[in-house]
C-alpha cells in the first residue's frame, strides 16, 4: 500500500497527517511515541509497555516519517525511531465497529438449539471454540453427554478456565432441601431472572448441570434479555428511558453474608448499546424516588416483565442427565417451573465463571480458528 506523503506544513509544527483506511488522519505525536513497537519500548513476549509513557515530555515532536514499503518509521525529535505497520496503524486508528452485530437476538422459536457434545469437546479445541463462539451469539448452549457424576461440570468449566469462588463455594447443588438459605432451594417456581446482581461483579457465566430431572414439572425457560430490550427500545422508548436511567439496589443476605450492588435494570454502554439487564424479583428494591418517577418506573418494568414472559419470546426445555445449561448471565433471563415433591427428584449441580475467563479463552482460540482474529472482541 502506498503512503500518502505526510503534510510538509503539519510536519514542521511536529505533527504528522496519514492517509490510512482511506482517510486522512492527524496523529498525535505522543500517542505514537507512547504507541512504540520496537523492543526498547515494548517487551517482545507480553507486548507490554517498557518505556514510561508518563514521563514523555509533552512537547514531544515528530521531525520525520519514512516509508520502508509495508512499514513506517516516524522519527521523534529526541531521535527515536518508531516502526510502524501500516496495518497496526489501520487498526489503531479505525472506529469500532458495531459489537456483537452478529449476535442472534432470539424468540420462541429459536431452532436448532445451540448444542455440543462432551466427549468431543474434550478433546477437540475447534469443537470448543465453535462452542464458546455460539455462547457469544445465542447467550447459552446446551452441552449434552457429560457424566452424571456430582462435580463432572467441573470438568467442562476446566476446559475453558478457573471457576468464580462464591460463598457458596466452586460447585453448589441446586435442588430441594428443608429450611431452605435462598429459594433456588425450593420447589417454586422461579420466575425469570438473571443471577447474583448484588455481587461486584456480577458473574458472568452459569454452569448447571442436571443430574435427576423426573419430577413432575421443573422445565426450563430461557428469554433474549438483549431481544426483550431492543423491543422495549423500539416499542416504548419512555419505558427504555426509566429502565437505562434508574439505578436499583440488589441485597442478598444470611447469617454469614451481606452482598449488595446497584445497576440498572438496562444497562448500556458508551455507544448506546444493551450490555447488561439485571432482573432479579427476589432481591432488587427501588430508591423511595417521587411518587411520579416511581409511576413510571413501576409501569416500566411492568412493560419489561410483560415482554419477558411473553410466550413468543420465551423458550422452554427440559434438562435431561447429563445436560448442562451454559448461560451468559449478563444477557440470558432464565427460570423454571414448579415441580411437585413426591413425583421424582430434580437435582441439579451449578458453578460460575467470570466474563473476562470466557472471553479470554474464545479469544484465544480464535487467533487459532479464526482467520480475522476474535470477532466480537
Amino acid at each position: 500500500m502506498p503512503l500518502t506523503p505526510p503534510d510538509p506544513e503539519l510536519l514542521e509544527s511536529g505533527r504528522v497527517a496519514l492517509t490510512l483506511a482511506g482517510a486522512r488522519r492527524v496523529l498525535h505525536p505522543l500517542w505514537l511515541r507512547e504507541r512504540c513497537p520496537c523492543r526498547t519500548c515494548r517487551d517482545v513476549r507480553t507486548g507490554q509497555r517498557l518505556l514510561d509513557s508518563w514521563a514523555l515530555p509533552l512537547n514531544t515532536a515528530v521531525t520525520q516519517v519514512r516509508a520502508m514499503g509495508a512499514i513506517v518509521e516516524i522519527v521523534f525529535d529526541d531521535g527515536h525511531t518508531a516502526p510502524f505497520s501500516l496495518w497496526e496503524l489501520e487498526a489503531a486508528v479505525a472506529p469500532p465497529g458495531p459489537r456483537g452485530d452478529d449476535l442472534v437476538l432470539w424468540s420462541a422459536d429459536l431452532a436448532p438449539l445451540p448444542e455440543a457434545d462432551w466427549p468431543v469437546l474434550a478433546e477437540d479445541d475447534a469443537a470448543l471454540h465453535a462452542m464458546l463462539e455460539a455462547l457469544r451469539r445465542h447467550a447459552f448452549v446446551l452441552v449434552r453427554n457429560l457424566p452424571v457424576e456430582m462435580d463432572a461440570v467441573g470438568a467442562l468449566a476446566g476446559r475453558i478456565g478457573p471457576m468464580r469462588i462464591t460463598n457458596w463455594g466452586g460447585i453448589a447443588d441446586v435442588k430441594a432441601v428443608p429450611d431452605a438459605y435462598d429459594l433456588t432451594m425450593t420447589t417454586r417456581a422461579l420466575e425469570p431472572h438473571t443471577d447474583n446482581p448484588y455481587r461486584d461483579p456480577v458473574p458472568g457465566f452459569i454452569f448447571l448441570h442436571c443430574l435427576v430431572n423426573n419430577a413432575d414439572g421443573g422445565d426450563s425457560m430461557l428469554t433474549d434479555g438483549f431481544r426483550v430490550a431492543e423491543t422495549l427500545r423500539r416499542d416504548d422508548p419512555d419505558a427504555f428511558a426509566v429502565l437505562t436511567g434508574l439505578r436499583l439496589r440488589y441485597r442478598y443476605t444470611d447469617a454469614d453474608t451481606v452482598l449488595d450492588n446497584r445497576g440498572p435494570l438496562i444497562e448500556l454502554d458508551a455507544d448506546g448499546r444493551v450490555c447488561q439487564v439485571r432482573l432479579s424479583n427476589r432481591t432488587d428494591a427501588v430508591d423511595a424516588e417521587d411518587a411520579d418517577t416511581l409511576d413510571r418506573f413501576y409501569r416500566s418494568r411492568h412493560r419489561f416483565a410483560a415482554l419477558v414472559n411473553d410466550p413468543a419470546l420465551q423458550r422452554h426445555l427440559k434438562l435431561g442427565p447429563g445436560d448442562v445449561l451454559v448461560m451468559d448471565n449478563r444477557r440470558l433471563l432464565h427460570g423454571r417451573a414448579a415441580y411437585r415433591p413426591g413425583t421424582g427428584h430434580r437435582h441439579m449441580r451449578q458453578c460460575y465463571m467470570d466474563r473476562d475467563t470466557v472471553d479470554s479463552r474464545r479469544k484465544v482460540l480464535a487467533r487459532r480458528f479464526e482467520p480475522s482474529g476474535a470477532p466480537g472482541s
